[in-house]
């Protein structure tokens, strides 16, 4: 089960979301060409992943930031950019294009901070952009709890497309990293569950700002917790403005 589109119009063109998914995909490219040759591979992954036993040596700071444009294949990649095209626009829409950006950075950050945490001797590196997007998805929570999500259903046989509010999408999402988190071992490969935590719940909260601007509950009650309606105003600063459909 997987979103592939939400029906929750944006106003601005997403540049940066764009221009992250590019820079995701060039360095992925590159990324595979250096895999050609294994020596220069591990060389690669040394000097950008992140290492928790490096940052808890003092070291390896940069590879907070760098991580996030890595990714270990071409599925691990792919997945991550359809959540980023599906929940990015929206929030680059209502933060800004450079606010966004800043937004994107620090929610990565926060997301690879809390993997270390548990396990900050950790000699296993850590790749990809989902903490940065879980950010994302954070922060698209709290201003559309109620957005319909279109969610690929597969099941042996059998697929189907279901629209579901995004509070249940992304909250089971969220709820199943926690339940996984608690039953790994962060300082083991896989999947780095506490990172996707980590940057949902920085998400979440750098928007809670955002969102008492927009009025607090009273933007929920004016909403409905969904988007807008093209004849629906409400204040992206202080001058009302009318939301239209892409």
């Amino acid at each position: 089960m997987f979103p592939i589109r939400d029906h929750n119009p944006s106003e601005r063109t997403p540049y940066v979301t764009y221009l992250l998914i590019a820079l995701n995909i060039v360095v992925f490219g590159y990324q595979y060409g250096v895999l050609l040759d294994i020596p220069s591979s591990n060389q690669f992954m040394i000097d950008y992943a992140f290492w928790p036993i490096l940052l808890d040596n003092g070291e390896g700071f940069t590879g907070l930031f760098t991580h996030m444009f890595l990714h270990a294949g071409f599925l691990h990649l792919a997945g991550n950019m359809l959540f980023l095209w599906v929940f990015g626009d929206n929030m680059e829409d209502e933060l800004g294009h450079l606010p966004f950006l800043a937004f994107y950075i620090v929610s990565g950050l926060a997301a690879a901070y809390l993997q270390y945490l548990p396990a900050p001797e950790s000699v296993v590196p850590m790749v990809g952009a989902s903490g940065a997007i879980a950010g994302v998805m954070g922060g698209y929570l709290l201003l559309f709890p109620r957005a319909r999500v279109d969610v690929f259903i597969f099941f042996i046989v059998f697929f189907r497309i279901l629209p579901i509010p995004s509070y249940i999408v992304l909250g089971l999402w969220m709820a199943l990293q926690v339940f996984n988190g608690l039953g790994s071992d962060p300082s083991g490969g896989g999947t780095a569950y506490w990172a996707h935590v980590g940057g949902f719940v920085a998400g979440f909260v750098l928007t809670v700002p955002l969102w008492i601007k927009r009025g607090g509950q009273r933007f929920w009650a004016q909403t409905d917790g969904r988007p807008p309606h093209p004849e629906t105003h409400y204040p992206r600063s202080n001058i009302p403005v009318v939301r239209r459909r892409r």
